[in-house]
């Protein structure tokens, strides 16, 4: 459904990507994790035909995403992570502009996406741009459904909503997937990587592992303790300068360091836990520091 291979793009003197491929089959949900600036939104703006790469080459549905754009635009929905609908129409204006820019109707496709928009259904006449985050979100993502497109581009698509509204919004996307649409989404929140098939972790412009979340963390490489303490710092330093502690960080509100000696001769109160998506994500960034080096 999708290919990537070797894509690269630098603006100025920023690379932000680094020669990044990967495959997407039908009906999966693609997840790609990574902080602000890892060039997130770089690779989405090439996959939906807006954005060209300095090299290497990428397809959508077989259509090569440079020479057939204009074959892919009408195939995909797309919900950037900024919201960009038209702030001083209201929600079913906006609706309506984007039903009628792929020549069809909110009436004709009503059925595409009336589990989400029944909930924002009753707020139809308020403008977009008085909207709350999470109804912000799901006019979003209406109109990018309303044309029943086969691939649904969502860059971090969670980002300034509250709790209760990116659960309601993993599982539309839990139906999404059902109704055999494949997902692409971007996200900066670790949490949200087991909600995805697979995972792709983003660093500077370049993936660091693709694979599900779960064997993700079956390969995190040493026993993982916890340390939940109020006096952070001091014990972060502590920690860094044993000869014993291989590596440590803050978690949370928790420290979590890997020894290959007995954690518990070192730190009586220390806890041993399971690896989660973000120690995977720090333990693969500390592994490429260390190579660089």
């Amino acid at each position: 459904m999708i290919e990537v291979r070797q894509i690269s793009k630098g603006y100025d003197k920023v690379q932000a990507l680094k020669g990044v491929s990967f495959e997407v089959p039908a009906g999966e949900v693609f997840g790609v994790i990574g902080p602000d600036g890892a060039g997130k939104s770089t690779l989405f703006r090439i996959l939906t035909t807006l954005l060209l790469a300095n090299s290497g080459s990428a397809t959508v549905m077989g259509l090569d995403v440079v020479k057939e754009y204009e074959k892919i635009r009408p195939q995909i929905g797309y919900m950037p992570g900024r919201f960009s609908l038209y702030h001083d129409l209201t929600v079913i204006e906006n609706l309506e502009l984007f039903a009628t820019v792929y020549n069809t109707s909110v009436k004709e496709n009503y059925h595409l996406i009336k589990e989400i928009y029944q909930q924002i259904e009753p707020f139809k006449n308020r403008k977009a741009g008085k909207l709350s985050g999470g109804m912000k979100q799901k006019l979003a993502l209406s109109c990018a459904l309303i044309h029943k497109p086969v691939v649904l581009f969502l860059d971090e698509p969670t980002t300034g909503v509250d709790p209760v509204s990116r659960k309601e919004f993993w599982e539309m996307l839990r139906k999404l997937k059902q109704q055999g649409i494949t997902i692409l989404v971007s996200t900066p929140y670790m949490d949200e990587a087991s909600l995805c098939d697979r995972i792709a972790l983003i660093q500077e412009g370049q993936f660091l592992q693709i694979d599900t979340p779960q064997k993700i963390i079956q390969q995190f490489p040493k026993p993982l303790y916890t340390l939940e303490i109020s006096d952070h710092y001091s014990w972060l330093n502590k920690l860094k300068s044993d000869p014993r502690i291989e590596s440590v960080y803050l978690c949370g509100q928790a420290l979590h360091f890997t020894t290959n000696e007995d954690a518990g001769a070192i730190v009586p109160e220390s806890k041993l836990i399971p690896p989660t998506i973000e120690d995977c994500f720090i333990q693969l960034m500390s592994k490429k520091i260390a190579t660089i080096h």
